[in-house]
């Protein structure tokens, strides 16, 4: 398996716990970190050559504003890739899994600048964190890349795009 990361975003957390999941099952992880949009389908193509059956893109701006190089790259290096974002999957990426981003703007960041704006401290915010989570399946991917979806996982996905 292959984590693509941007370390420059706050991804350090995400990506400890993603090697301690794939140490416990004895996964080798590749981990490819891109800084700039030209290193991503290099870094893409690096994560293939080193064997991996699978791509988990970490979340960041950097990768999100350019999940289209991902996409694209991916499928065609028949390379399937996990996104952070269920819309990820729902644009052509084969499988998006966590909250969805108009939720995190639009009610968690909103409802704080909201507080902050009344007169509230920063400091007195509570940090509030997603509860919902999303699975998206974009089978039209799967079919391009030739692979083929347990009937389980469908089954847990609250959206399948066919």
């Amino acid at each position: 398996m292959a984590a693509l990361s941007d370390p420059s975003s706050s991804t350090v957390s995400r990506l400890r716990a993603l090697e301690e999941g794939v140490r416990a099952r004895g996964i080798k992880l590749s981990i490819q970190q891109v800084t700039r949009p030209e290193e991503i389908a290099d870094a893409i193509a690096a994560a293939k050559a080193t064997g991996a059956e699978a791509l988990n893109v970490l979340a960041s701006a950097l990768l999100f504003n350019n999940s289209q190089i991902i996409m694209e790259r991916t499928v065609a290096l028949r390379l399937p890739a996990i996104y952070q974002w269920p819309e990820t999957a729902e644009a052509h990426g084969f499988l998006g899994y966590g909250p969805r981003i108009l939720h995190i703007y639009r009610d968690l960041i909103s409802g704080q600048l909201i507080k902050v704006l009344r007169g509230a401290w920063a400091g007195e915010i509570p940090i509030e964190q997603p509860t919902r989570f999303e699975l998206v399946i974009n089978l039209k991917v799967a079919k391009t890349m030739g692979i083929t979806v347990p009937a389980t996982l469908l089954a847990q996905a609250d959206e399948v795009i066919e």
